[in-house]
């Protein structure tokens, strides 16, 4: 039982290690670089996947197909502009907690198979992203923004095709995988917290 434990506490100790995954702004600067920043950060999957599971929930629930692009659109768009914020030089305050709020919140909507209508789904999604755009050009400075700018969207409209993907895939089993998965992405985010 002691092993199990440990074994459970290691990895979680180390599934931590990636969410202080921002790179240092001397390397930022390319495509490359924006483009793997959130492949390496767990509070970015987390969220980003978390964000197309509940799109593919809401456009199940409601038979609203409109889910499936406009919750994950509102997410990138206003990313970027947070981005765009912060590379000019605009402060905003609570920027780490309100990246692990929505890890925990959105993983929370996933397992409560929460359906809001689509545009209260999308603004929610898009407060949230407001601060992960922001976190990344706070992180870069003005030195290669658009290539960056360029690589982290399309990295995290890539992350929301697999949440959505996943989302419909698992759905044709049980809607409980999803929720499942929910609770892991709430749970997860709460060790980032505590971490």
């Amino acid at each position: 039982m002691f092993k199990r434990l440990s074994l459970t506490a290691g990895i979680f100790a180390a599934a931590t290690a990636p969410a202080f995954a921002h790179l240092n702004p001397e390397e930022h600067g390319s495509f490359m670089a924006g483009f793997s920043h959130p492949l390496f950060g767990m509070d970015h999957i987390l969220v980003m996947v978390a964000v197309g599971l509940w799109a593919a929930q809401i456009a199940q629930g409601s038979d609203n197909r409109r889910a499936l692009w406009t919750v994950p659109a509102a997410f990138v768009g206003t990313m970027a502009l947070g981005f765009a914020v912060a590379v000019s030089g605009i402060d905003l305050p609570f920027v780490e907690p309100a990246i692990l709020a929505s890890v925990i919140a959105l993983g929370l909507f996933v397992a409560m198979a929460v359906r809001l209508p689509v545009a209260a789904s999308a603004a929610i999604v898009a407060i949230f992203a407001l601060f992960h755009g922001h976190a990344h050009g706070g992180e870069l400075g003005t030195a290669g923004a658009l290539q960056f700018g360029l690589g982290f969207v399309i990295a995290t409209a890539l992350l929301h095709v697999a949440g959505i993907a996943l989302g419909l895939g698992i759905a044709r089993f049980s809607p409980y995988i999803a929720r499942g998965l929910g609770v892991v992405t709430a749970l997860l985010g709460l060790s980032l917290v505590f971490g």
